[in-house]
């Protein structure tokens, strides 16, 4: 909801790009064109509103974006030829939410140079650990894993997410809570990696923002953003953080949306401190079987 900013895009296609440059499955001038053709196709699209989401329910609906009516005017206004034009003068910045991708994006930053920034939302491990051993258990699932659009690697008769490349056996042998820990660790570790490696070169478009600290005060890391973007924190800004019950009172007391408790969300108990709610999600992990 900043100045310039788009509605958000999930984009499977960028991290399966990264995903498969990763595995060394395709050469490094092939994955950046890619990126490039996958990033202005997006654009010229959203300045169309053409793909954009406008199924109510989705967390990237359009209905859900403060900026909703500039979408549904989209819809009616000239497209095609007058977009390259509308793009320059505009200067929309494209948002993608993307999943764990940091580690893997180094094509990303090649592909777009200066042009790209990464905040890099970072979760205590234990707040996610009940969705992501959920999602273990759904993917093993014929249900579940006939919506998995991710990169798969073959290990003997298994198929396993790429994310375990390295650790096939740890993966096989481990149950879904196990999974959902080691493969947290092994992501955070590949993250870590490629901060390090390339501080020097992309350091200065990226920025880390601890999630349990955003949402207990998130106008620090917000005047970050908005430098970070060359963007502008704007009263439609505001109402998207209150829309978001930001800032919080407490860490866990999120928004009751049915995504959020499919995946495992439960409001927080009222007599709980915040350790408390660590504590239960310990306790999680080893009634689950964790070693």
């Amino acid at each position: 909801a900043m100045e310039r900013v788009e509605l958000l895009n999930y984009s499977g296609e960028l991290e399966n790009l990264c995903a498969l440059k990763y595995l060394n499955k395709i050469k490094d001038d092939a994955v950046e064109a890619m990126v490039r053709i996958q990033m202005d196709l997006v654009l010229y699209h959203t300045m169309m509103s053409r793909g954009t989401n406008f199924r109510p329910s989705d967390l990237s609906s359009a209905f859900r974006n403060v900026n909703v009516v500039t979408y549904l005017k989209r819809l009616f206004a000239k497209g095609d030829e007058v977009i390259p034009e509308r793009i320059k003068r505009e200067k929309p910045i494209l948002h993608f939410a993307t999943h764990n991708l940091l580690a893997f994006c180094e094509p990303v930053f090649k592909a777009l140079g200066k042009k790209v920034v990464v905040i890099e939302i970072v979760r205590h491990p234990l707040y996610m650990l009940i969705q992501q051993t959920l999602n273990r258990e759904h993917h093993m699932d014929p249900s579940g894993a006939a919506r998995q659009f991710h990169l798969y690697i073959k290990h003997g008769e298994h198929q396993l997410p790429f994310k375990d490349f390295g650790q096939e056996e740890l993966y096989l042998k481990s149950n879904p809570v196990e999974r959902a820990i080691y493969e947290m660790q092994k992501t955070t570790e590949l993250t870590e990696t490629f901060k390090n490696e390339y501080q020097n070169q992309f350091g200065n478009q990226t920025l880390t923002i601890p999630f349990e600290s955003f949402v207990l005060d998130p106008w620090p890391y917000l005047k970050k953003i908005e430098k970070l973007m060359k963007s502008r924190i704007t009263r439609k800004t505001r109402r998207a953080i209150k829309k978001q019950k930001v800032p919080r009172k407490k860490i866990s007391d999120g928004i009751p949306l049915a995504i959020y408790k499919r995946c495992g969300w439960e409001p927080p108990s009222s007599n709980l401190t915040e350790e408390e709610e660590l504590e239960e999600r310990r306790r999680f992990a080893i009634d689950n079987g964790a070693n």
